[in-house]
């Protein structure tokens, strides 16, 4: 039988998402504004249901997977959780806002749901989570990114992303900072706070770099177990250059784990 699941969002990243849900999984339900919902009926087929609200829904999702970024997050979270369903977080960002965690997390208490946090754009999250429970000392994370994958952010304020002609560094401040200023880019620097040492004492550098084609990541973390560093280069996808292919696939991998025995 066909598991259907519901998605708060339907922009790049979710249209990416749903052209690779495996076979024995369907879109359910599609949570957008109001006023985006007439742009999109044409694309869905007929057995999805386009709600603005999470108390629309007529039955309970398998699965709630969350592409809309930080508003949609910050509007919709609380509901789904307070039903006690299972959220999958991708825009980890907004959880940088202790306000915000605070209200998902408290839902989830009271209504008996599941905050759970996916990986994103970045990997080695297993590891640093698992470093944690001995005792971390440091973490530092360096995202690198061609100048138009920084375009519309605050960045066009801090660098000349026109003209630069060399690897530079236009942000160094902690996790928490960083989420809050570039919320479109770096979802990755909260997602390592929240495995790691937290949103003030993981150390942040944003790098604009004119000659790579793809998205640098640099992990380095310290601890009583022992030191480790991940390096990856992760392709953006091709509709939206600020968001990583990777970030789309960690959402379809846990949408598969609902289908398979083994979880890894």
């Amino acid at each position: 039988m066909t598991q259907r699941i519901m998605m708060i969002g339907y922009g790049a990243m979710g249209r990416e998402v749903h052209r690779l849900l495996p076979e024995g999984l369907s879109l359910g339900w599609l949570v957008l504004p109001e006023a985006d919902i007439e742009k999109v009926t044409a694309e869905l087929p007929a057995s999805t249901k386009i709600l603005s609200r999470i108390d629309q829904c007529d039955a309970e999702p398998t699965l709630v997977v969350e592409c809309a970024g930080h508003p949609g997050l910050a509007a919709h979270g609380e509901a789904v959780l307070s039903r006690g369903w299972t959220l999958a977080v991708v825009s980890i960002g907004a959880l940088a806002d202790p306000a915000l965690y605070q209200r998902l997390r408290q839902a989830a208490v009271d209504g008996g749901g599941r905050l759970q946090i996916l990986s994103g754009a970045v990997a080695g999250m297993d590891g640093l989570a698992s470093a944690r429970e001995g005792g971390l000392t440091s973490v530092t994370y360096e995202a690198r990114k061609a100048p138009k994958s920084w375009k519309g952010s605050p960045a066009e304020s801090m660098i000349d992303l026109d003209s630069v002609t060399e690897a530079t560094a236009f942000f160094e401040g902690s996790a928490g900072e960083a989420a809050h200023q570039f919320p479109a880019n770096a979802n990755v620097a909260a997602t390592i706070a929240l495995c790691g040492l937290g949103m003030d004492d993981t150390r942040v550098r944003l790098m604009v770099d004119p000659d790579t084609k793809c998205n640098t990541h640099r992990i380095h973390a310290v601890g009583e177990f022992g030191e480790f560093q991940v390096e990856m280069h992760g392709n953006p996808l091709a509709s939206n250059p600020k968001t990583s292919m990777l970030a789309a696939l960690s959402v379809v991998r846990v949408c598969r784990q609902l289908l398979d025995p083994v979880v890894l």
